[in-house]
């Protein structure tokens, strides 16, 4: 039997991770995070549950990584401390992620294994096939995993570019080749279901590039993802073309297009970089800004740059500022106000609404639909995606001719099991997500999470009773104080008559009940809270204290 059991992926965009497991030995694929939803307030960082894992961390094969976006393998520096095991992957893929272990004083520690398109991987009952794929990082691949139970196709995330920058081409004859031997199961990538036709090449991008460097009067400021070593060339490359400068800025910028350059999967046009302390000596219609900050994050250059609160580079009129990025979802607020502030000081923006300046990475309808058809799988599971996303892409694999039946909507923490008798659901695995807040892992919750949304939308009262601890009588006059709630100086007769309720409550307790002080306490948030929401229709967090004299 061969069982896949989703982590995460399944149902959100990012926290992909998915395990295969089959005579008591384990291959995980992918170790991503997710950035945190608005919803979560104060949370950096979402991991998925190892939980599964731990019991079973001896039974782990290794760790095959997809490609390096942190979406595929960033929840490693978390996961590696806990379950020591090889991780393999691409030399670019294995770059990034040796200078993310770095930043949490793993180096050295990780026992990681490059290994090349077209390679195969002997991983106990699993043999593993890297095979080449185009996205939005360079080094990507996709994996054929040969199990007793048949072959499985994980496509990692891909799209079908005809003319990559970096002229490396997705291995198509090999998932032809796979799909002429027989596969038992295709896991694929359903990031871009929702658009009809073909994904543009990132050369498109390039085409953009030359325009605004064209149109261009002074300075130009481009924000992409550090990780788009593609988008990232491109941008050198035209500079290079047009007699600008470069200098690039950011630290996971620095960093990345750094290491890239050091593998030799980025090309530097001799005498190209300057530095930023060279910054007022390049005429302005002579440099480039590489930089990061196309999301809006509030601590990013670009941020800094529009709210005047950079050291070295402010935007100002005559400025092109160039948002090489897709708008993610939960971030348009931000980049929007971003926007805002760069026009407010005279630069002209220019992002994917308004210019063909960025191209996703993902398959659209058509490419997905050919990915069916060269492995033709006796079973389709949809990955990477929110719900709809996966219910679409049934949609488009029973168009393709593979029965319902075979089609499995799963979840994360869905068991899909597959013996002699073919694939089915199996039930479910507890499972979920770690927030980390700062240095705490795991330590915020949905009771917390709760508590700091009531915090921001109704303020907290500390109320303050002092109790004798013989008697249990009430002693002295309840203290009432308030955050975030009400001005207290101009509301003080609801205080007063919020006092007088409560000392009313309190005194017709029970005579058990008053010797809890838990019972006091609760009694005391229970009180408040309605009193308050039958007041002013406001339910703030109340904060009991008892104290016993």
């Amino acid at each position: 039997m061969l069982q896949v059991i989703a982590l995460g992926g399944l149902g959100e965009i990012g926290l992909n991770m998915m395990v295969f497991e089959t005579q008591d030995q384990i291959l995980v694929v992918d170790a991503g995070l997710m950035f945190p939803e608005d919803y979560m307030l104060g949370v950096d960082l979402v991991l998925p549950d190892f939980s599964y894992l731990r019991p079973r961390k001896n039974q782990i094969r290794g760790i095959i990584l997809t490609h390096g976006h942190e979406d595929h393998t960033g929840a490693l520096p978390y996961l590696l401390p806990e379950i020591s095991v090889p991780v393999f992957g691409t030399r670019l893929t294995l770059g990034l992620v040796r200078e993310k272990l770095q930043e949490f004083n793993l180096h050295g520690k990780a026992e990681l294994i490059e290994a090349a398109p077209g390679q195969t991987l002997e991983l106990g009952p699993f043999r593993v096939e890297l095979i080449a794929t185009s996205h939005s990082i360079a080094d990507g691949v996709g994996l054929a995993i040969q199990t007793p139970a048949g072959t499985v196709i994980h496509t990692g995330d891909f799209k079908l570019d005809p003319t990559p920058v970096d002229g490396r081409r997705m291995d198509l004859n090999a998932f032809a080749r796979y799909g002429d031997q027989g596969v038992l199961a295709l896991l694929s990538d359903s990031t871009n279901v929702e658009q009809e036709g073909y994904t543009p090449s990132e050369r498109e991008v390039g085409r953009a590039l030359d325009e605004v460097f064209h149109n261009a009067p002074a300075r130009i400021i481009v924000a992409a993802f550090s990780s788009n070593i593609h988008r990232v060339q491109q941008v050198l490359d035209t500079a290079a073309q047009f007699g600008r400068k470069v200098i690039i800025h950011g630290r996971s910028m620095e960093s990345n297009t750094r290491i890239a350059s050091e593998l030799g999967y980025l090309r530097l046009p001799a005498n190209l970089i300057a530095g930023l302390d060279q910054l007022d000596q390049i005429p302005e219609d002579r440099l480039v800004v590489l930089t990061t900050g196309s999301q809006g994050e509030p601590l990013s250059a670009l941020a800094r740059m529009a709210r005047d609160e950079h050291k070295q580079v402010r935007i100002k009129r005559g400025d092109t500022v160039v948002l090489s990025s897709k708008f993610i979802p939960g971030h348009e607020k931000a980049i929007h106000n971003l926007i805002n502030e760069l026009c407010r000081r005279g630069a002209e923006v220019i992002h994917e609404k308004v210019s063909e300046i960025h191209v996703s990475g993902h398959a659209s309808q058509e490419e997905l639909k050919l990915m069916i058809g060269l492995v033709r799988p006796q079973y389709f599971v949809p990955i990477h995606g929110e719900y709809r996303h996966l219910v679409r892409h049934i949609r488009l694999a029973r168009q393709m001719g593979i029965p319902a039946e075979n089609c499995f909507l799963a979840e994360d923490g869905d068991i899909i099991s597959f013996d002699e008798e073919g694939g089915f659901l199996a039930g479910r695995i507890p499972t979920g997500r770690i927030l980390v807040d700062g240095k705490g892992v795991g330590d915020v919750g949905d009771r917390v999470l709760r508590e700091r949304r009531i915090l921001g939308e109704d303020g907290v009262v500390v109320a303050t009773v002092l109790v004798d601890q013989a008697s249990r009588a009430l002693q002295g006059e309840i203290c009432l104080e308030s955050r975030g709630f009400i001005f207290e100086e101009e509301s003080q007769a609801l205080l007063q008559a919020a006092k007088d309720h409560l000392a009313e409550a309190l005194a017709n307790l029970p005579p058990e009940r008053r010797a809890s002080v838990d019972a006091l306490r609760e009694e005391i948030r229970i009180t408040l809270r309605r009193f308050f929401k039958k007041a002013i229709f406001r339910r703030p967090e109340v904060v009991p204290v008892v104290v016993e004299i």
